[in-house]
């Protein structure tokens, strides 16, 4: 398992935890309201039924007492363990209570005259672990038409046995459970599609980067053949540039525009005429005006393909100077890209080293004295401090390397940095 693989697990599972926790107590919430209002409509509807066969729900009759009390009597056998019937104004006409309602009276909270509309019920939780729900209930002569008027008001109390108590809990439970297995195996079922879909963009997208990498060097390789080059040299200074950044910390987006921007540092030439490209000897001063616009041109191309936007940098600026009499900006000290800088001591150590058609290469010694000469004017002192702890490894690394070779190394920095 791969590292993005483990922080996807971790996320999911995360997430699937979370949700779990939340929705549990929800849950479990739910269900336990859910059993209240079970017991509660239960209790409504037969002690409805019960007061209906007393008639005990028109209370303005002479014989209203003698049927609230029947009535009141009977329901506080069966599901309630009190049971109240009050007249239309708000006068107890009625009151049973069984004994275990006595032993609850004294702690239940007391109320006015009840004057409501509409039926509900309390949950009271009381000392010993007695739970008791109480409910309030409108008599009409309907129980579903609300438009008529209010005949009188029961009112009952029922102590919830331990064992309802234990089915509620156990029931409440079970859904929690539930919820909480379900989101559990949402996330793993979640974790594969998400890889899969992962997978799938990795792919593609390292197919169109690949695609881009193989677009560079073919254009690097155009490039290198125009100027007389085996197109070892782009291999070689990139490979160069991108050892310095490491060192000084470069990642991401500004290592790759920094590898891309020195494999393609000299893309420009290919708009250079070939007259002058390929002259073997001294440029006039006319010809140098036009071999110095190919840094233009090669910011031209780069700025005109999206992905290679970033190697403008190094395009733009890698001849330009430390002390400000490069080319074409006059750009001087920090003002000069930190990948251009980069690049200028990593192009003119490879390019001292090299054998060219016009030039045998120079030793160690002889390379580093003119970097350290031009260290101020030309090259960045603190670029300068970092790759003179790597030079000489550098040199014997390069020393004599073949065209492929020289490719090898490249390719591995940028499967490193590119994440190929």
């Amino acid at each position: 398992m791969n590292t993005f693989q483990k922080r996807t697990a971790i996320r999911i599972a995360a997430v699937s935890v979370l949700l779990a926790t939340l929705a549990s107590p929800v849950a479990w919430f739910v269900a336990r309201e859910s059993a209240e209002g079970s017991i509660v409509s239960l209790a409504i509807e037969e002690s409805g039924r019960l007061l209906h066969h007393f008639d005990a729900i028109n209370l303005a009759g002479p014989n209203a007492v003698e049927h609230a009390s029947l009535a009141a009597k009977t329901i506080s056998g069966g599901l309630f363990d009190i049971a109240e019937i009050y007249d239309r104004s708000g006068s107890k006409l009625a009151e049973s209570v069984t004994t275990e309602g006595h032993t609850v009276e004294s702690s239940i909270p007391h109320h006015g005259s009840p004057n409501y509309t509409v039926a509900s019920y309390q949950s009271i939780k009381l000392p010993a672990g007695l739970w008791v729900l109480r409910v309030f209930v409108p008599l009409r002569d309907s129980a579903t038409d609300m438009r008529l008027p209010i005949t009188g008001y029961f009112e009952g109390v029922r102590i919830v046995p331990t064992w309802q108590q234990e089915q509620i809990f156990a029931s409440s439970l079970a859904v929690a459970l539930m919820v909480c297995l379900a989101s559990l195996l949402c996330g793993a079922a979640l974790y594969p599609v998400v890889m899969h879909l992962s997978a799938d963009n990795e792919r593609k997208a390292r197919e169109v980067l690949d695609s881009h990498i193989s677009m560079m060097e073919a254009l690097g390789r155009a490039i290198a053949k125009r100027d007389s080059d085996t197109g070892a040299h782009n291999y070689r200074v990139a490979w160069i540039a991108a050892s310095i950044a490491e060192r000084m910390g470069l990642k991401g987006s500004a290592m790759q525009a920094l590898i891309l921007g020195s494999f393609l540092h000299d893309v420009g030439k290919i708009g250079i005429p070939d007259a002058i490209l390929l002259k073997p000897g001294k440029l006039d001063d006319a010809e140098f005006v036009i071999m110095r616009t190919h840094v233009e041109q090669g910011e031209s191309i780069v700025n005109g393909i999206g992905w290679l936007s970033g190697a403008s940098a190094v395009v733009a600026g890698h001849h330009e100077k430390w002390n400000g009499s490069g080319y074409p900006r006059k750009l001087a000290g920090e003002a000069i890209p930190l990948a251009a800088r980069i690049f200028a001591v990593a192009d003119v150590f490879d390019a001292l080293c090299s054998k060219r058609p016009y030039k045998e290469p120079m030793g160690f010694d002889a390379t580093m004295a003119i970097l350290e000469q031009d260290t101020g004017s030309h090259f960045d002192p603190s670029v300068m401090a970092v790759f003179r702890t790597m030079a000489l490894q550098t040199f014997n690394r390069l020393a004599n390397i073949s065209e492929s070779d020289a490719r090898q190394l490249l390719e591995d920095r940028v499967r490193q940095h590119f994440e190929l």
